[in-house]
């Protein structure tokens, strides 16, 4: 709203107005006005009445003086030059034009595999990137590792963090560091290594920070978790688990743990090996492609058609001070129901009863059958069956404590009659058991056979008076798998006179002087392929390694330091030296120089013969030896008993 002009105002634009040229023609018409005689009364105070004149003669608004678009050009670039100013002192005093060199300007990259094997080497490549006009000085470029990770120097020991000093990096500059590393975790698991870079610059004491991130996705674990049990128990009776962890890495994983969480009801009684603490064990360091089983056993009780759920986990820790995992890197989960049929029946074999056993051939087998009533109400007639199937097993070797083998069918039956009456009538609660036993075939039986197994499987039958008093018949199974563990043999035997690589030196042996031999070891097995098969022996004192074998092909080594050979033979495949498959053989030549206090003896030439391996089909570990091999080599064709005593 406009403020009504002021009487200086006033005046000022009648004066312009008369003394304007297109305005002063207004007034020369107009008529005079006549003189009045007016008496004034004069008053105490002085007052000045203002006469009042006609708006034709007061000049109009548009001839003032106002705030043109100058002016506001001028206001504008004077407040855009105060900003200007201000955005610079800001900039040049406290802002980044004041740090010779802008973090904003580094550029920290990384570029390697997205998915990285658990337990592998994987190798990054990481570039700064310099985009400064000032040199970074005493650069350090900071890595920080996830858990469990390692370094190719040290594959023992998790590194959290590893510092590598760049030096100075020049303006525009770029500096490519690369980096190996084994990563550890679980398959599907997320990780992030932290890249930082610290630097100063010149004439400034401060320490300069600029950071990045590289995310990784295991693609898989170094190590796998295998959980094998029944998947159903009845409530009160043992349960048994079986955890084989096996190791899928390139080079050993260190000390490695194995968690189990138990669910509610379940009550352990032991295992093996047995564990460091409670659901602890500490399996050590697991070398590729080894297989460790841990067998817990215990009680699980709880309501029929309740399920309970254990769990497992695999992984290392950082220190051996740690008492449990702090880098989990597999894990897995059992679920199994608990029923109540209304005769509880558990199987043991020869004091084991997880769900699948192993004997070798020709064992003997022993079999308890363990039952319980778990009715409120007493069973009336009951029988037990226990039917073999798989094998063909020699029915004369079968043996049944109050039982009968019906050889038509391989069953072994047990009822009232052949108990003495002792399954006529359970009461609510009663438990007993009853015994069987065999022989399981010989190797020379199997040869034809891959993968030999046999099942037992035990079903039972009674009567129990329903609500309405009528008879009721029930029935209730269980079954059992025993596996057959291969029968993987070896052998050594001595040569001097068919030594392949020729005889040389006296025999029978002298004090003082080498006579040279040939060492043959054979290896036979029957029906499951083994793994990982390596045969170690020693040498003693008194003997010299040759360094000559037969075939060439085979790795062999020998040890000076301790006098050791081995011989790592690989996979063993099933039937090996059986049916005109030849063995696995291996010949080396060794120098034996006997002492005078060794006359009259025959000494050992070679001693410690041993064979580890993994059975294939069982999973089991498999050790076997031999005899120490003595100057007695029997079986050497022309050798005699006589050229076995070290003469003077």
């Amino acid at each position: 709203m406009q403020e009504p002009p002021s009487e200086f105002e006033k005046v000022d634009r009648l004066r312009r107005a008369i003394y304007s040229r297109s305005l002063s023609p207004k007034f020369k018409g107009r008529p005079r006005r006549p003189l009045e005689h007016d008496e004034a009364s004069v008053g105490e105070d002085w007052q000045r009445p203002e006469p009042e004149f006609s708006g034709s003669i007061i000049a109009p608004h548009d001839i003032r003086t106002g705030k043109g678009p100058l002016w506001w050009l001028f206001m504008i670039a004077a407040a855009f030059t105060i900003g200007a100013l201000g955005f610079l002192a800001y900039y040049f005093t406290v802002g980044s034009g004041a740090i010779p060199a802008s973090p904003g300007n580094i550029d920290i990259s990384v570029s390697g595999p997205l998915h990285i094997a658990g337990g592998d080497l994987a190798e990054l490549q990481i570039s700064v990137s310099n985009n400064n006009r000032s040199a970074l000085q005493l650069a350090d470029l900071v890595i920080t590792y996830p858990p469990g990770t390692r370094l190719p120097t040290d594959l023992s020991t998790d590194v959290p963090s590893q510092r590598i000093p760049l030096g100075t990096i020049g303006a525009g500059s770029v500096r490519q560091v690369p980096l190996r590393a084994m990563f550890a975790g679980a398959e599907g698991q997320h990780a992030t290594v932290k890249i930082e870079l610290e630097y100063r610059l010149q004439g400034s004491s401060a320490v300069f920070v600029t950071s990045s991130n590289y995310d990784i996705v295991f693609s898989s674990s170094p190590l796998s978790i295998a959980i094998d049990g029944n998947s159903q128990t009845v409530s009160g009776q043992p349960v048994t688990l079986t955890v084989i962890v096996t190791s899928n890495a390139p080079a050993p994983v260190k000390d490695v743990l194995l968690s189990v969480g138990y669910p509610f009801g379940f009550a352990f009684s032991s295992s093996d090996p047995s564990p460091a603490r409670a659901g602890v064990w500490e399996l050590g360091d697991i070398s590729p492609g080894r297989a460790i089983r841990v067998t817990i056993r215990g009680t699980l009780v709880g309501e029929s058609g309740d399920e309970r759920v254990f769990h497992a986990t695999i992984g290392t820790r950082k220190t051996t001070e740690s008492p449990d995992i702090d880098t989990p890197l597999a894990d897995n989960s059992f679920r199994t129901a608990i029923s109540q049929p209304f005769l509880g029946i558990g199987i043991s074999v020869n004091q084991e009863n997880g769900s699948s056993v192993i004997v070798r051939p020709g064992d003997d087998v022993n079999v308890i059958v363990a039952w319980r009533n778990n009715l409120s109400v007493p069973i009336t007639d009951a029988v037990i069956v226990a039917r073999l199937s798989g094998l063909d097993i020699d029915g004369q070797t079968v043996r049944a404590e109050g039982g009968f083998y019906r050889s038509s069918d391989n069953a072994v039956l047990w009822d009232k009659t052949t108990t003495g009456g002792a399954l006529a009538n359970l009461p609510p609660g009663a438990q007993g058991q009853v015994k069987f036993a065999f022989k399981m075939p010989l190797s020379s039986a199997l040869q034809a056979i891959q993968n030999p197994h046999l099942t037992i499987t035990v079903n039972a039958a009674g009567k129990r008076l329903s609500e309405s008093g009528v008879p009721e018949s029930l029935q209730a199974t269980a079954a059992q798998n025993i596996k057959l563990a291969s029968d993987v043999q070896i052998s050594a035997q001595g040569l001097y006179y068919a030594n392949p690589f020729g005889s040389v030196g006296p025999m029978p042996p002298k004090a003082g002087s080498e006579t040279d031999y040939a060492i043959v070891f054979s290896v036979t097995n029957t029906t499951n392929a083994i793994k990982n098969a390596k045969v170690t022996a020693t040498l003693p004192a008194y003997v010299r390694w040759l360094g000559m074998r037969l075939p060439a092909s085979e790795d062999v080594k020998f040890n000076a330091s301790d006098g050791t050979v081995s011989w790592n033979i690989g996979d063993i495949a099933a039937g090996a030296g059986l049916g005109g498959v030849p063995a696995k053989q291996i010949a080396f030549g060794i120098g034996l120089t006997p002492s005078t206090s060794q006359i009259g003896d025959a000494p050992i030439i070679l001693q410690g013969i041993s064979l580890t391996g993994v059975d294939a089909s069982t999973g089991d570990s498999v050790t076997r030896s031999a005899s120490d091999v003595t100057t007695n080599i029997v079986g050497d064709r022309g050798f005699t008993s006589s050229n076995a005593i070290v003469v003077r």
